[in-house]
């Protein structure tokens, strides 16, 4: 059984009890193809990304949680988007519902071999054509989508 659930435009959704700020990175190899891990808890392939710990920024939680979930340094390059819309919650199985609250970052890695963590079954740089025939969440998709159309400045959402 998952630990997380996922709802998005769900009328049946539990009503949100937090908001933790988190962030996440779309990290783009030299063939331009993005890293995708596959987390362990849903089956969704995702971004890697996480929450902020006290005494850090949130680029550097990113940076963290980059590292520990897929075994790649990355260097932040600019920021595609602000991800907030009350529509997506997720719930987890100790009875938090969370909605979303995501920076995603771009990111270029710098150094280390990718490695799965405990908290993906899968972790590799996908070409963005492989990508629509994966298991990935809506708000994810939107993400990738928001990078593939080149846009001038973040998106706010």
């Amino acid at each position: 059984m998952s630990r997380r659930v996922d709802y998005y435009n769900d009328p049946n959704a539990p009503a949100a009890n937090s908001i933790v700020p988190g962030g996440s990175a779309l990290v783009v190899d030299d063939e331009g193809r993005i890293l995708m891990q596959r987390r362990a808890d849903s089956g969704n392939w995702s971004l890697p990304g996480g929450t902020m710990e006290i005494g850090e920024t949130l680029a550097d939680a990113v940076v963290r949680e980059v590292r520990e979930e897929t075994g790649l340094d990355v260097e932040t390059t600019g920021i595609l988007g602000v991800y907030t819309d009350p529509n997506h919650v997720i719930a987890y199985a100790d009875g938090e519902v969370r909605q979303e609250f995501n920076v995603t970052f771009i990111a270029r890695p710098i150094r280390g071999a990718i490695a799965v963590s405990d908290e993906s079954t899968d972790v590799r740089f996908i070409p963005s054509e492989e990508l629509q025939r994966l298991p990935i969440h809506e708000t994810v998709r939107l993400r990738i989508r928001h990078y593939l159309e080149r846009r001038i400045g973040p998106f706010i959402g």
